[in-house]
């Protein structure tokens, strides 16, 4: 993924749910492009925010058995307001359901309260080795990979309760 959209994992709930941050900056690259006068997250980068999130739950929830959680499904989505420079992106998911191969959540993001996205979303796991088996080098380096980035998030960090903190 060329954007990272998951700055902080505030709360996570192995197989129930997640809470993490995105604090968006002026110094995105993206933003230039988009709307140069009027800099705003794009709805699309927030629907993958929420797609991240839900990720990094479905990975830890299975001890990063896969090295591939994509998006298969985004439904009613509905965008409430803009996200600017500055703000702070609040997201929190909830598992419907997670089962091997597969993913469903219901999410929101908000600022300070104030609704910004929400939408149901679907996501398909693999690893690129289940259809070329020279794959596997790769599918390892990619979960070593993912392991590091929660690390750095603090979704790896110590059990209290059934909540990582």
């Amino acid at each position: 993924m060329r954007f990272i959209l998951l700055d902080k994992v505030t709360e996570l709930v192995p197989g129930k749910k997640i809470s993490t941050v995105k604090a968006l900056s002026l110094a995105e690259e993206y933003l230039a492009d988009h709307f140069p006068q009027f800099p705003v997250l794009p709805g699309v980068l927030m629907i993958e925010a929420l797609v991240q999130s839900a990720a990094m739950l479905v990975h830890v929830t299975q001890n990063f058995a896969h090295s591939m959680v994509v998006l298969q499904e985004a439904r009613n989505v509905k965008y409430k307001s803009f996200v600017k420079p500055g703000n702070i992106l609040q997201i929190n998911l909830e598992a419907k359901s997670i089962s091997q191969d597969s993913s469903s959540f219901v999410g929101e993001a908000h600022i300070e309260g104030q609704p910004m996205v929400e939408a149901r979303i679907k996501l398909r796991h693999f690893n690129l080795q289940e259809t070329d088996k020279g794959l596997a080098d790769l599918d390892a380096r990619i979960i070593k990979e993912l392991q590091r980035r929660a690390q750095l998030v603090g979704a790896c960090g110590k059990v209290s309760g059934g909540t990582i903190l």
